[in-house]
């Protein structure tokens, strides 16, 4: 989908004119970008948010010649996905992760820990004694 796609779906859903809706888009978008440009995040709760990342200056490598070269460092937008808009997306991942957050893999993990750990200091005494 383009911006003009999108400028339909939004003037057909809510009765607006294709210019009025074209506006309202471009107003939303460049108040992202206005807020992201000044550091600030904007979040949409279920959608994402778009937030200001900054890269620092490191050292690289020319692939052409191999001549080790500095890269600046840079500010850029990054967006990071809902949960809601993941689970849309791939809802079967969303399956997994919430029942791996439901504590059945971690209390497994737990008690086999508490089992080597009560094991340990029980050989290491018998092992003094027998000798």
């Amino acid at each position: 989908m383009n911006k003009a796609e999108l400028i339909e779906v939004l003037a057909k859903q809510h009765t607006l004119s294709k210019a009025e809706a074209a506006r309202i888009l471009a107003t939303v978008l460049d108040t992202v970008v206005a807020t992201v440009k000044k550091g600030g995040a904007v979040t949409l709760p279920g959608f994402g948010s778009f937030k200001q990342h900054a890269r620092a200056a490191r050292n690289g490598v020319n692939p052409g010649t191999g001549d080790k070269i500095k890269i600046a460092a840079v500010k850029l937008p990054k967006f990071t996905p809902g949960t809601a808009f993941k689970a849309a997306v791939d809802p079967k991942a969303a399956a997994r992760k919430a029942a791996k957050a439901a504590g059945a893999a971690p209390v497994k993990v737990a008690a086999k820990k508490a089992a080597k750990t009560a094991a340990k200091p029980a050989a290491r005494k018998s092992g003094k004694t027998g000798g």
